[in-house]
């Protein structure tokens, strides 16, 4: 299906504008490994003018500013961006489709989540004066307290390529509802659509400023946003190490972050369950978008008295997933999204074998696909807790099988990772399911089901996935600044000189 790309340049204070030094990357098809198209490079100098953007969107109208507008002038904005968005959906998801690889069916549903999270917002946005200043119970009657929440300022938002325009939202939609001014640096392995967002708030009028999109490399691009003494916070989606450089950066103004970082997300599927439904949970919560899921549930725990009838069961369900192009009809896997992400699936999985895991099913690249960054959905076993397969991201489909005999042996083997994003349990047993959900350490817990996400519940990891929470009324207070204030309100002299153990 031909798609044309529509050449854009970097977004700065609401106009188009070329990069300083004019540099370009390259857009490659993961599915044809083609070339269809170029997005502008920004560097540190662009960066200067996107936050000096931002400032002014912050300061500008004499106080009739972003930040201090009222939430139902903001919400406005954000219903009109997603009436936009959905206007444009067909073609948005195509672009998506193309960009990353993701079959063309999930980034249609993920367009429509989109605007959903736009309208979610602009509702949080209005009720967001009505909860202004909050009084605070006091001991004392001759004080009255409230609390103000207010915008947190300029921000920098640095998002992942596996989702592009709906982790891009999940940053922008809530701080912009909040009233803050933001920098977008979406991933250069997947920025179309994220370009495509800067015409749609240009068409519906987003005053200048209040959303700036840099695309570029991370060092060139990233970096310079993280660091830069004008951003008042950073929210990133992406790796650990990443992350770790950016907790670094802002250390050095103490500058607030949130992080959502890496995953290695385990399913425990114990003995008393429909073994054909929990197969379908346990191949969807991995190879859903490609494999591509900070919170891939991608470490099995099965119990071994069903091991064997239930893996025959996963293989079947595997050898049904059609891997293919993203826009054939009916296409459940499409390509990793880069040459350079094919190639470290790959080497994880020669890995695996090389360290005396089995490679059950898949593994290698689909026989009747030549081209493209594609790979077979992949179950391993006979896996060992030391192997780099159970410790380490792949970030590909890609799914490691242990088993267990215990539910105390279930808990130890799904804690036993450094990271704490997400997890899964499935079980008749809704007493157990209890039980494991308060004991798994994790931000996330999902009960007979894996992977479903909806923005009015809090997202987020414990360990090295990261701090904070996005989605939901979280979301919104990752961007809002709390400010207490304290009114005297007797008519008597406070007095402090002759009771000074007042206070």
């Amino acid at each position: 299906m031909a798609v044309q790309v529509p050449s854009r340049q970097l977004f700065i204070d609401g106009e188009w504008r070329e990069p300083i030094l004019k540099k370009r990357l390259p857009i490659i098809n993961p599915a044809t490994e083609e070339i269809i198209g170029n997005i502008p490079a920004a560097t540190a100098e662009d960066v200067e003018l996107a936050v000096a953007a931002a400032r002014r969107a912050l300061s500008r109208n004499k106080g009739k500013d972003w930040a201090t507008a009222p939430g139902a002038v903001r919400a406005k904005y954000l219903r009109a961006i997603a009436a936009k968005v959905t206007e444009r959906k067909t073609e948005l998801a195509k672009l998506e489709a193309i960009d990353c690889g993701k079959p063309l069916d999930e980034a249609v549903w993920d367009i429509e989540d989109v605007a959903g999270c736009f309208e979610y917002y602009a509702d949080l946005a209005e009720g967001l004066d009505a909860k202004q200043k909050a009084p605070v119970s006091l001991p004392m009657e001759t004080f009255k307290s409230y609390v103000l929440k207010e915008p947190i300022g300029v921000v920098g938002l640095i998002t992942p390529w596996n989702y592009p325009l709906l982790m891009a939202t999940w940053k922008v939609a809530p701080s912009l509802a909040a009233g803050c001014a933001a920098i977008l640096k979406p991933s250069e392995l997947a920025s179309i659509t994220c370009l495509e967002l800067a015409e749609v708030c240009r068409e519906v009028g987003l005053p200048p400023g209040v959303l700036n999109i840099l695309t570029g490399l991370g060092p060139e691009a990233g970096a310079p946003l993280a660091s830069h003494p004008d951003v008042d916070k950073i929210a990133f989606t992406g790796s650990s190490a990443t992350g770790t450089k950016i907790m670094a950066a802002a250390a050095q103004m103490v500058k607030p972050v949130s992080l959502e970082l890496g995953g290695k997300s385990p399913i425990i599927v114990f003995e008393d369950v429909d073994l054909d439904k929990a197969a379908e949970w346990t191949a969807f919560g991995c190879f859903w978008t490609n494999g591509q899921i900070c919170s891939a549930t991608s470490r099995l725990i099965v119990h071994e008295n069903i091991v064997r009838e239930f893996l025959d069961r996963l293989v079947k369900w595997t050898k049904n997933i059609k891997i293919s192009d993203p826009f054939e009809e009916g296409c459940r896997l499409g390509p990793v999204v880069s040459g350079g992400q094919y190639e470290k699936v790959s080497k994880f999985i020669s890995t695996a074998k090389s360290e005396g895991a089995t490679i059950l099913s898949g593994g290698v690249r689909p026989e009747h696909l030549k081209k493209g960054f594609f790979v077979e959905p992949t179950i391993i076993t006979d896996v060992t807790t030391s192997m780099q397969i159970w410790r380490e991201e792949v970030f590909g489909p890609v799914l490691c099988v242990k088993t267990f005999s215990t539910e105390e042996e279930a808990l130890e083997l799904a804690n036993d990772t450094h990271y704490g994003l997400g997890a899964a349990v499935i079980s008749n047993d809704l007493e157990r399911c209890d039980r494991v959900s308060k004991n798994l350490q994790a931000g996330i817990v999902w009960v007979n089901c894996s992977q479903p996400c909806f923005c009015q519940a809090p997202w987020g990891g414990n360990k090295r996935s990261g701090f904070g929470r996005e989605l939901g009324e979280w979301g919104l207070d990752n961007y809002l600044s709390v400010k207490q204030v304290t009114q005297y309100v007797s008519d008597e002299p406070w007095g402090w000189y002759r009771s000074p153990s007042k206070l």
